[in-house]
């Protein structure tokens, strides 16, 4: 059924003339007459008694006329709701992050801010390694995820870099370098350490970056364990396992088993938070949630500054 028939009937219907009708429609009688015998046909119906000063509502048409407020109504809704969306207010947004980027401040903001400006916006959050969750990310599974440094850019995905921070060591209390807390460990201090790595390829890019400065200054480590989530270093760092890399934001976690101290000129060992969504689908929720990240991203950068 056509709705712009069932507007033109409303029309009619409420002026109780088919030519005022026509002039409040910005449109000629004849027209108008035919789209009204037009829907009469559809329907099999007749809705107006036609007479001299006008015309009058049939059963049928009061019948048609208390559906089609219903009807109209549903489509005003319909088209508000939609509306919003298209602004960002609301709609379903899946969000994603690794364990070390939830672990930042800057993610339970960014969904309180979120929820806060846009409470029509359904925030949907999930935790998964940064190979995983790029992967659900490029299959449309999650809208944006939050993650360290990329492990792949696959096509069609933007990466962008919302601000840095330092990355320090994760020592157990006893080791003996977890004292003096305040002073940098050089590289070559690590010489002959157990180190506990972030499993490859789930996210190998700040323990890379970690092996790659190790090998050059030609300091020899060994792997004392591999694991899927930054969270589970710690535990085994509080274990005694090993000592690990993290970025400063993990400061404080098992704070009685863990001493946490920072790198003596850690070039290219620095932690990057980084925002991925794909670049054809920023739209609706999607850019909300974006310009967001980008916003307090900002703030946090020009603190840092």
């Amino acid at each position: 059924m056509d709705l712009r028939r069932l507007r033109y009937f409303m029309a009619v219907a409420d002026a109780g003339h088919i030519t005022r009708a026509a002039e409040l429609l910005g449109m000629q009688q004849p027209p108008l007459s035919q789209q009204i015998k037009a829907l009469e046909d559809e329907l099999g119906l007749t809705l107006f008694h036609r007479h001299p000063k006008g015309v009058a509502l049939t059963d049928a048409g009061r019948e048609l006329k208390a559906e089609t407020v219903r009807l109209l109504a549903d489509v005003t809704g319909l088209e508000q709701r939609m509306a919003a969306f298209a602004r960002g207010e609301r709609g379903t947004l899946a969000i994603g992050f690794t364990s070390s980027s939830a672990s930042h401040a800057f993610t339970p903001q960014l969904l309180r801010v979120c929820r806060q400006r846009h409470p029509d916006v359904r925030l949907r959050v999930s935790e998964d390694n940064a190979a995983d969750l790029t992967a659900a990310v490029r299959d449309a599974r999650v809208h944006c995820g939050l993650l360290r440094v990329p492990v792949a850019r696959p096509p069609g995905l933007a990466f962008e870099e919302l601000f840095q921070e330092p990355s320090v060591l994760a020592i157990p209390v006893d080791h003996r370098l977890a004292l003096p807390s305040d002073v940098p460990v050089d590289l070559k201090e690590l010489q002959g350490e157990s180190l506990i790595l972030v499993r490859r390829p789930g996210a190998p890019g700040l323990y890379a970056n970690l092996l790659a400065a190790c090998a050059r200054r030609k300091v020899q480590v060994t792997l004392a364990a591999e694991v899927d989530r930054m969270m589970t270093n710690l535990n085994l760092v509080a274990a005694g396992v090993g000592l690990s890399l993290v970025p400063a934001s993990m400061i404080g976690i098992h704070p009685q088993a863990i001493v946490y101290r920072p790198l003596a000129g850690a070039v290219g060992l620095s932690a990057p938070l980084t925002l991925v969504y794909r670049r054809a689908d920023v739209e609706g929720p999607t850019a909300t949630f974006v310009a967001l990240a980008r916003e307090i991203g900002q703030a946090y950068r020009a603190r840092r500054a």
